[in-house]
């Protein structure tokens, strides 16, 4: 098995520039690529992101915007949107060497297909190894070195492993799994759920209500992941329950503010992506596919999309049938 001496980041966010300085924390030969040939430049120049603003890159990392250099490294961390996977995949696997890992960094569910992460990789790049990193992690926390954990997830449990020791390190501890389905329903849902606890915040509803969206909302994403073959013990660690709890208590959690944004009637936040805004439909639509009740998820939705008022939506949760706890 390799040792993965070199790792390119593809997108220059701020999930991405956290990213390719978690590799350089872990010894790596890195190369962060941004589609933007002036943004990469700037960044080259003054080693700093605006996108993530304050945290200084390291300067071995390598900055660039030619995709098929970048392309050429033995492990590749994309940190692209979920929306726009396909697409940069599609490019990626022109130019990538054979078997090479292919790391999905975003979380969600690809409208009009309901294909997740891994199975993007799989269609786009064939002769490529998919794999997904998820967990409850802020961009600025990692690239400041501040601890945190997250989930590591491909087929082949050796390979997983690789990949976790190639990226691990005293601050940034990545556990490994071959459950890529329970960490890639992890990441999707509650990223919608973050949603609706903000909107409770923001409507003033209590912390009471706050706890009970949380559990309820935790409730319906492990009815979709046991429907889609996710292990319990995924969903209830780091990539499941951990995340979700983080994104719905924290007003970092882009998804979160939306929420809270929507609640208190404020316009929504600019120039930030809440990957929740575009997975709320499709995640309504794969588990009607499968016959599972999403009631919060499917108000947060119904809100998004204009169908429902906030109101209409939370009175709706509010009458339905009393039932037993699940």
């Amino acid at each position: 098995m390799t040792a993965f001496r070199s790792v390119a980041v593809i997108g220059a966010g701020a999930w991405g520039t956290a990213l390719a300085t978690v590799a350089a924390r872990a010894g790596r030969s890195v190369m962060l690529w941004a589609r933007n040939a002036d943004h990469a430049a700037r960044i080259a120049s003054t080693r700093d992101n605006p996108r993530l603003p304050g945290v200084r890159l390291a300067p071995d990392i390598l900055v660039t915007s030619d995709l098929a250099e970048a392309s050429r490294a033995e492990m590749l961390l994309i940190a692209t949107p979920a929306q726009h996977l396909r697409g940069v995949v599609n490019i990626v696997a022109t130019h990538a060497t054979a078997a090479v890992p292919i790391i999905a960094c975003a979380k969600g569910v690809e409208h009009g297909t309901h294909r997740f992460m891994t199975e993007i990789i799989a269609e786009a790049a064939p002769h490529a190894i998919p794999a997904i990193l998820s967990g409850p992690s802020f961009a600025d926390d990692v690239a400041r070195g501040l601890p945190t954990a997250v989930t590591l997830a491909a087929k082949d449990e050796a390979l997983a492993s690789a990949l976790v020791q190639a990226l691990g390190s005293a601050t940034f501890r990545p556990y490994h799994t071959t459950d890529v389905r329970g960490v890639e329903i992890g990441g999707a849902a509650k990223n919608v759920l973050a949603i609706a606890v903000g909107i409770s915040v923001g409507r003033k509803l209590g912390a009471s209500a706050q706890a009970a969206l949380t559990t309820r909302g935790f409730a319906e994403l492990s009815r979709l992941g046991r429907a889609l073959g996710a292990r319990s013990e995924t969903l209830t660690g780091l990539s499941g329950l951990g995340d979700l709890i983080l994104t719905c208590s924290s007003p970092q959690s882009r998804n979160f503010a939306l929420g809270l944004a929507l609640g208190r009637g404020e316009p929504r936040p600019a120039g930030k992506l809440a990957e929740g805004e575009s997975t709320a439909p499709v995640l309504i639509e794969l588990a009607a596919s499968q016959n599972v009740e999403m009631p919060v998820s499917e108000a947060v939705a119904s809100i998004l999309s204009g169908r429902s008022t906030i109101d209409a939506a939370i009175s709706g949760l509010l009458t339905r049938p009393f039932k037993a706890e699940e």
